[in-house]
């Protein structure tokens, strides 16, 4: 379900369900957030977070939405563990990201995006409340209308508009996602992780 690899400095997690559109299950969001506090314990300089197929997070796997998962606190977790990783977050989104999904983007320093993927976070439909963190982020990468737009006016952002907002770094093809977040986190891994974290801290 979560495919982790470490290559030196650089680990990866890959989101691997395609047939269910990548949604997540509790034993899934686990592993993430296992991983990102792991890797920040054992000294990892980067991190890449990605799915498999075309898609690169649907959110929670509907059942075990409905059991209690929407609401779980698993998920602020996970993403406050990104964004606590002291060297670089790249999240190379193969696809479209919705639903809680988002937050593991959105606290991650970099957002790679494939044409055509779809950025939405429908909780003003579905009654929920979105993770307390979230719509945080997103003010700080859109401003608090467009972050209005998509939590209460259930927008569905696609990639060319999320490039001019600033809620995707940039547009990358699919073939060349993964080498284009390799490339994004070499200086960084050829950095010490002390100048590394220096320099992401005066970025905050």
């Amino acid at each position: 379900m979560i495919r982790v690899s470490r290559d030196g400095g650089l680990w990866s997690a890959v989101i691997d369900r395609p047939d269910k559109a990548n949604s997540l299950t509790l034993e899934m969001l686990q592993d993430l957030a296992d991983f990102a506090e792991t890797a920040t314990r054992d000294g990892a300089q980067a991190l890449i977070l990605t799915g498999a197929g075309k898609v690169f997070s649907a959110g929670a796997d509907l059942e075990a939405a409905r059991a209690g998962l929407a609401t779980s606190p698993v998920w602020e977790r996970l993403s406050g563990a990104i964004a606590a990783f002291p060297g670089l977050s790249i999240a190379a989104l193969n696809g479209t990201v919705a639903g809680g999904a988002m937050g593991m983007a959105l606290a991650c320093d970099l957002r790679l995006a494939v044409p055509g993927a779809k950025f939405f976070y429908p909780v003003m439909k579905l009654g929920f409340l979105p993770q307390p963190s979230d719509p945080g982020r997103l003010v700080a990468l859109v401003g608090p209308a467009r972050a209005k737009l998509m939590l209460m006016g259930g927008v569905k952002i696609e990639a060319e508009e999320a490039l001019a907002w600033g809620l995707a770094d940039r547009i990358v093809a699919p073939e060349a996602l993964a080498d284009e977040a390799r490339a994004l986190a070499a200086d960084t891994l050829a950095a010490t992780p002390e100048h590394a974290r220096a320099i992401k801290a005066l970025c905050r």
